[in-house]
């Protein structure tokens, strides 16, 4: 009965209207170029923690960088030995958004690269940032927001969270704007996230009729030239402001991803898997052991001695039986029918890696 209704429903599901993506922005789908962030990196020194700092025998670098930020302060301590269990030596980084100005504000984050236990509570000394190109274009400084807590006593310690990483909420102050000459672009490139044919077709023919005369050309499948000239717009500031706006409807690859650790699956709306036959069942093997003790007669010379009684059974739950899916099925139609008769989620993963395996699941399968 089961198997005449699953059949039923998977064959009825299969004649359903397919459902249509929803339109999205191009600034949604696609990276502008030339107008991207900046990785900014720097190695800095945190103050003021509550004995959680970092051992100086064993992280000799941070007794360096104390030192050497002490005598820019006028602080001789030339021969001093300091033992303090206050300060961490860590790692700043952020990221310089685009079109950032002089005396605007970034977040950046903080890691203890020593062995401090916690950045609770601590104060990050002014840490200039530095680009790939080795200038500097921020300077940070500020009260760390750490993400976790920490306590110990003499028998045990408990840890939540890291708190060993932090952030410093608009903790950087920008100090060198990078060079762009946005305003004299000719011609910009948009760059597809995810690269397709047929949505770079979309976004072309999009913009095309918002203008109505050809201003952006296809190049590939995840690139789209657009001449700033031909849109006759101000400026690219202003062409960008009206491009990014126009809905298209993106067309996405068929993929299926799996969790095993979780139990998640995420499948999208354009799987398909041919006809193909189910059959799955689990087998469950039990083994008790129940040993008796064995007593000689009274007034004998014999020993005591333990009689092995084992009892083994093999149960085998009938599962799924086996089941037909009609041609054209989409996924989603056939993970409703197997949880509709009661499939566990790791169960419901083994039985589309084997659709996947016998060449009946048409979608690219990822397994996380």
């Amino acid at each position: 009965m089961k198997r005449f209704l699953l059949t039923l429903a998977l064959f009825l599901l299969s004649f359903s209207s397919p459902s249509h993506a929803a339109p999205v922005r191009i600034k949604d789908l696609v990276e502008f170029d030339g107008v991207r962030g900046n990785d900014l990196v720097g190695y800095g020194l945190v103050v003021g923690l509550n004995g959680t700092g970092d051992g100086l025998r064993n992280a000799p670098f941070t007794e360096e960088i104390m030192s050497n930020i002490l005598e820019r302060l006028g602080v001789n301590i030339t021969g001093e030995q300091l033992r303090p269990k206050n300060v961490a030596a860590v790692l700043v980084t952020a990221t310089l958004p685009p079109f950032a100005r002089a005396g605007s504000k970034i977040d950046v984050t903080v890691s203890a690269i020593g062995d401090a236990k916690s950045l609770l509570g601590g104060t990050l000394i002014m840490t200039p940032l530095n680009a790939a190109d080795g200038q500097i274009y921020a300077v940070s400084q500020g009260a760390i927001i750490a993400g976790g807590a920490s306590a110990d006593g003499d028998g045990a310690s408990v840890v939540k969270g890291v708190p060993t990483s932090g952030t410093i909420p608009a903790g950087a102050r920008v100090e060198r704007e990078v060079e762009f000459n946005f305003a004299g672009l000719d011609q910009m490139r948009l760059a597809l996230r995810s690269p397709d044919f047929t949505t770079a077709g979309r976004v072309e023919t999009a913009i095309n009729a918002a203008y109505g005369r050809r201003v952006a050309q296809m190049l590939d499948a995840g690139t789209v030239q657009l001449s700033i000239r031909a849109t006759r717009e101000p400026s690219a500031a202003h062409a960008l402001g009206k491009i990014e706006n126009i809905l298209v409807e993106p067309q996405r690859k068929a993929r299926v991803v799996v969790d095993q650790r979780s139990g998640t699956i995420v499948m999208g709306e354009d799987v398909r898997i041919s006809r193909v036959a189910v059959s799955q069942g689990n087998l469950t093997i039990r083994i008790e052991e129940t040993p008796r003790v064995v007593q000689p007669n009274p007034f004998s010379d014999g020993d005591t001695i333990v009689v092995a009684n084992t009892q083994a059974s093999l149960n085998e739950d009938p599962g799924i039986k086996l089941a037909e899916v009609p041609s054209g099925a989409s996924l989603s139609e056939v993970v409703a029918g197997l949880n509709a008769l009661g499939v566990a989620p790791r169960d419901l993963i083994d039985i589309l890696k084997t659709i996947k395996a016998a060449g009946a699941l048409h979608a690219e399968f990822v397994v996380n």
